[in-house]
């Protein structure tokens, strides 16, 4: 595969998977999915590779999903996959088809298997989380094996307020049941150090350091045989399939397009359509109630 929007380099025993869309922070678009599964298949074939390191390039880790893509395109492309690389909108004159839940599930569980591809690789991931981590690009740090973020970067998933449900659902599975509600009931993003007390990375140290402690952790990782790497992550990994990760995704999964086709859902698109994705973001995380006038009382009242 020819890649376009990720980096990949490899030093001696140590992959480097780039997310290589500095320009756009980094956001996820229709091949980002695709190159980093590729990239890690790449890495595991390797025999000489022993460890892989994901970061992004410039100033950011991933800000999720590309929004002037996907939300402030006009119209919703029934089925339109949401990253699967169709186009998000209708060609001229095609009349907009009701949303296809099932359509929508297939292009976006390819997404999340895409990034799963890291935690399921043969070798070992390291997330250096050099600057924000946010939505999409949280799961793509969450799926990594360990987590290394800068003191000043942030993590979180700010769609859980409307428009997303984190797909991979890793959050549940490091931080367990009341701190994952503690940050998708809230949206919240957590600096590095508040992401270390949680349990949410391993390690958060200055930017400064980030790279040299990311190095000193893979270079120490790369010194144990493949085979030794591969069965201690097979067990440990093991032990989450049998919590249910495959079944809490695929309704994680569902849930996401859902979020996107509900009345506070379909707000936030025309928002986005109107005044571009960032205003209706910052209207979405200020904290005022979202899509007022929007809801649909429950039980049909």
């Amino acid at each position: 595969m020819e890649y376009q929007s990720v980096r990949y380099e490899v030093d001696g025993r140590i992959a480097v998977i780039t997310l290589n869309r500095p320009q756009r922070m980094n956001a996820i678009d229709g091949r980002m999915p695709r190159e980093i599964a590729d990239a890690v298949k790449r890495a595991n074939a390797d025999n000489d590779v022993h460890v892989i390191i994901v970061t992004g390039a410039g100033a950011g880790f991933c800000a999720g999903y590309d929004l002037i893509e996907f939300a402030e395109q006009p119209g919703v492309r029934p089925g339109s996959q949401h990253g699967s690389g169709a186009p998000p909108v209708d060609a001229p004159g095609r009349p907009l088809l009701p949303w296809d839940p099932m359509a929508d599930f297939y292009g976006m569980y390819q997404n999340t298997q895409d990034f799963m591809s890291l935690w399921r690789s043969y070798k070992p991931t390291i997330a250096k989380v050099n600057g924000p981590a946010v939505a999409g690009g949280s799961d793509i740090a969450l799926c990594c094996d360990i987590i290394v973020m800068a003191d000043e970067a942030r993590i979180g998933y700010p769609p859980a307020r409307v428009w997303g449900c984190p797909t991979t659902a890793m959050w549940l599975y490091r931080l367990g049941a009341e701190k994952a509600k503690r940050m998708l009931l809230t949206g919240d993003l957590i600096y590095g150090p508040e992401a270390a007390r949680l349990g949410l990375c391993l390690e958060s140290v200055p930017r400064a350091q980030l790279d040299g402690r990311v190095q000193e952790i893979a270079d120490r990782m790369a010194g144990v045989p493949r085979n030794q790497l591969m069965m201690q992550k097979l067990m440990i990994n093991q032990a989450f399939e049998n919590m249910g990760l495959h079944s809490t995704q695929m309704i994680a999964t569902l849930f996401d397009g859902i979020t996107r086709h509900s009345p506070e859902g379909l707000w936030f698109k025309r928002r986005a359509e109107e005044v571009g994705f960032k205003q209706a973001v910052q209207e979405r995380d200020s904290g005022e109630p979202i899509a007022a006038g929007w809801s649909r009382p429950f039980g049909g009242a």
